[in-house]
């Protein structure tokens, strides 16, 4: 299991609702908080490891050791919004690219978790902007989509870096070809 960069068609995937929670998603979510915590990350979506899962791991301390932070949402739904703030936001899948997205500053979300129970979740702050960020993960949006036009066109010349590297990897068959990569994905798709 590997994180994918942009462009991968993965990342603009709408992720499909699990219908199972088996040993299998048990072990995917484990990997998932594995991935996160070597990435020194504070969040991860199953399509960013080419699942197109509704599932996505936080930990907003980014700390492995702070198990108590450690949460899993299987098919979240934000029920609820407040507020409006500005802040910084980052992706694993855009590496060392960053930009201020607004979004609101209070959330409800509601999910089921491993041992397969409905919750609800009233979060503020940085825990509910990553969950907001993994949520659009799960809907194919990215960070980028949600900046302003300038701040866009600020960083479109990375994002064209992004995209070059992506192509020279899939011309050398590190990457398979586009085709390839949408048959699988709709492979993984029947099984969530």
């Amino acid at each position: 299991m590997n994180i994918v960069h942009f462009p991968h068609p993965a990342l603009r995937w709408k992720s499909q609702p699990i219908t199972t929670i088996n040993s299998r998603l048990r072990s995917t979510v484990a990997e998932m908080f594995e991935l996160l915590y070597e990435s020194k990350g504070v969040g991860l979506a199953a399509n960013q490891v080419v699942l197109p899962w509704r599932v996505f791991v936080i930990n907003s301390t980014g700390d492995s050791e702070d198990k108590d932070q450690e949460f899993v949402f299987i098919n979240p739904e934000i029920t609820g919004r407040k507020g409006s703030e500005e802040a910084e936001e980052g992706c694993l899948s855009l590496p060392e690219l960053y930009g201020d997205v607004r979004r609101p500053s209070e959330i409800v979300v509601e999910a089921w978790d491993l041992k397969g129970q409905e919750f609800q979740m009233g979060l503020s702050e940085l825990p509910a902007r990553v969950v907001q960020h993994e949520n659009d993960h799960l809907d194919g949006v990215l960070f980028v989509d949600r900046l302003s036009d300038s701040a866009r066109r600020e960083i479109q010349p990375r994002l064209d870096d992004f995209r070059v590297v992506f192509q020279r990897q899939q011309d050398d068959g590190q990457i398979p070809a586009e085709q390839d990569l949408n048959r699988r994905l709709n492979e993984l798709e029947s099984q969530a």
